[in-house]
């Protein structure tokens, strides 16, 4: 039993300890993933927020560059360059200053508008532009320019960014020393092209998943922006475009321009740089998660400081530089972002913490019912084996039973027949050892029958009115004679009247039957047994037979294991008391058949009382 038990843990207990252990590292991970997927809900959201307002800017781009034709084809180039400016204010509400540019040769530009007379925004804005707009200086600017062949490759202002096969370490790298991939691969120097990286205002929380040190760098890498800076003059930017945006920051404040080439005279070029607060006011529409994530979370679009010009929850405030996962618009407004923020972060930690209890439950209720499984394997087992051996055991007693008898009735049925005993008393008392002999024959053979009946559910009983006091005068005055030549003394205290029950008489004789011989073969040296039957009175009053012994009694903690099929209290090959191990469990089963009970209770004095109670018959 110890080796199938020790093989049973080794091949089951142990696995599912694993598994749980296993299983409960996994459980560790889930604010990790939930958070990751999380992320990249979010991060969803705020790409497609992104993509939709640079939809917007380029629709807006290109409704400039309509507008510009259609000026064009009411006055002729010149005429319409010296106007622009006061045309195009009163046309679009977009533009705050208007500017036109006449090409000539390869590298020479003439800024005809706006007039220095026109205003003070005019004045700031040929301050600022006027020397790069007339090809006479550099500028930094962000580009975004349509179909051209530009002198500054088109690829390093448009999504890569020019910096194809680096990895982030290296762009910062090179962005630290103002120098481009191209320049690095060149040997000759690359004069007035140029690129200069900028780390971004923001702080995305869903970076803080990396652990490792190689992941914590790739962590910082990834906040240097995508957006990279393009130096050169205004004429080699544009190259041959045919429209496009220009972004610069000046005095740090974003100016953002819309240029356009006259399609009638590619030698002029129109523009108006935005209003921006303007521009802003219309984007902010935009700023809106899908409606069944509006309750968990805020969108803002950021500028280039990180500051709010647009949020979806009006009431809502935080760490602005700290969102939750952030997403950069692109060179039309270089370093803004539109940014994602948890409304309520504890309904995340909780949501873990849910999440994490319930798995962590479903862990323990699995390795809880792999053990009380295992449990009850084991004890089924232990059970069997224990079954098995009372079997055994009992093959072994019912063997002896047999034998004792039929070797009683052999040796005096021979002395009989070979007229061996003369004398008359000895031959009626050996007649009477062999009926009784025959009796407990018989006796031993039907409980052995009536309990494989009882097992297969097939016994049926003959139920009658019948009086109990009579049941047992009538089993005690057979059974009597069988102990007197035993020099057993039996006393037979009835009470007077009827105890009328339902039964089937003959299956509470061998209740009683039973019971008078499992008290003659306890009888531990003093042959007296009593019995009683009487009226028990109480809640529920009903007729009890009380057969009382002075043997050993039953040892304490075997109350009820008396009553089981083939166990003995005291084993019959140790003890030399005869006995299957069937005769208390087959007087139980027929008296609760019959709605009774039998029960063990502890004589005074020592010995035991088997009380046979029955329900009554009521009028």
């Amino acid at each position: 039993m110890r080796k199938l038990a020790l093989l049973f843990e080794l091949a089951v207990l142990a696995p599912s300890l694993v598994l749980a252990w296993l299983a409960i590292r996994s459980v560790r991970d889930q604010q990790f993933l939930l958070e990751r997927q999380q992320s990249l809900l979010y991060q969803g959201v705020t790409d497609t927020i992104a993509k939709t307002i640079s939809d917007r800017l380029a629709q807006q781009q290109q409704e400039f560059s309509a507008m510009v034709e259609s000026l064009a084809a009411t006055n002729s180039p010149r005429t319409l360059a010296l106007q622009f400016d006061d045309q195009v204010r009163k046309a679009w509400p977009l533009a705050e200053v208007g500017f036109s540019v006449a090409l000539s040769g390869t590298s020479t530009c003439t800024l005809t508008c706006p007039s220095p007379t026109a205003g003070p925004a005019a004045q700031r804005f040929l301050l600022d532009n006027g020397g790069f707009l007339g090809n006479s200086e550099t500028a930094e600017v962000y580009l975004n320019v349509n179909n051209s062949k530009v002198g500054i490759q088109k690829n390093a202002l448009n999504g890569d960014n020019g910096w194809n096969g680096y990895n982030n370490s290296q762009v910062q790298q090179l962005a630290q020393k103002n120098e481009s991939p191209q320049a690095q691969a060149s040997s000759e120097p690359t004069g007035q092209n140029y690129f200069k990286g900028k780390t971004r205002s923001v702080n995305p929380q869903s970076g803080n998943y990396q652990t490792t040190a190689n992941q914590a760098a790739d962590s910082q890498d990834n906040n240097l922006s995508k957006v990279i800076p393009a130096e050169a003059e205004f004429r080699e930017l544009i190259g041959d475009g045919t429209d496009g945006m220009l972004a610069r920051f000046l005095q740090n404040k974003l100016k953002l321009m819309f240029w356009h080439r006259l399609n009638r005279d590619s030698n002029f070029v129109f523009g108006a740089q935005l209003n921006l607060p303007r521009l802003v006011s219309g984007l902010r529409d935009l700023a809106q998660p899908d409606p069944a994530l509006r309750e968990e979370i805020c969108v803002a679009i950021l500028d280039d400081n990180a500051r709010p010009v647009a949020i979806s929850r009006a009431e809502f405030h935080t760490v602005w530089k700290r969102p939750f996962v952030a997403t950069e618009i692109g060179e039309a407004l270089p370093h803004w972002e539109v940014a994602a923020y948890i409304v309520d972060p504890s309904r995340l930690t909780q949501a873990v913490c849910t999440e994490t209890i319930i798995l962590g439950l479903v862990i323990a209720v699995l390795v809880i019912a792999i053990g009380v499984g295992g449990w009850l394997i084991v004890t089924d087992l232990n059970r069997q084996v224990a079954l098995a051996r009372q079997k055994t055991d009992f093959v072994s007693n019912v063997s002896h039973e047999l034998k004792t008898p039929l070797t009683s009735i052999r040796m005096f049925s021979e002395l009989l027949s070979e007229n061996r005993v003369a004398d008359p008393a000895k031959q009626r008392a050996y007649l009477q050892i062999i009926t009784a002999e025959t009796a407990r024959l018989t006796r031993l053979i039907n409980n052995v029958l009536d309990f494989s009946r009882m097992e297969r559910g097939e016994k049926k009983y003959n139920l009658r009115d019948a009086d109990l006091i009579n049941i047992v005068r009538e089993t005690v005055d057979t059974y009597r004679p069988h102990l007197e030549n035993c020099g057993f003394k039996l006393e037979c205290a009835l009470a007077p009247g009827q105890l009328p029950i339902r039964a089937d008489t003959d299956a509470i004789a061998q209740i009683i039957v039973n019971l008078l011989s499992n008290a003659e073969k306890y009888s531990n040296g003093e042959k007296k047994i009593v019995i009683e039957a009487r009226r028990r009175d109480g809640p529920l009053p009903c007729a009890e037979v009380r057969i009382l012994d002075r043997g050993p009694g039953v040892p304490k903690g075997c109350e009820e294991r008396i009553f089981e099929k083939f166990y003995r209290a005291h084993d019959s090959l140790s003890s030399g008391i005869q006995g299957s191990g069937l005769g208390l469990t087959l007087a139980r089963q027929i008296a609760r058949a019959h709605g009774g009970d039998v029960v063990y209770e502890p004589r005074e004095s020592g010995g035991s009382c088997f009380c046979l109670r029955l329900p009554l018959k009521m009028d």
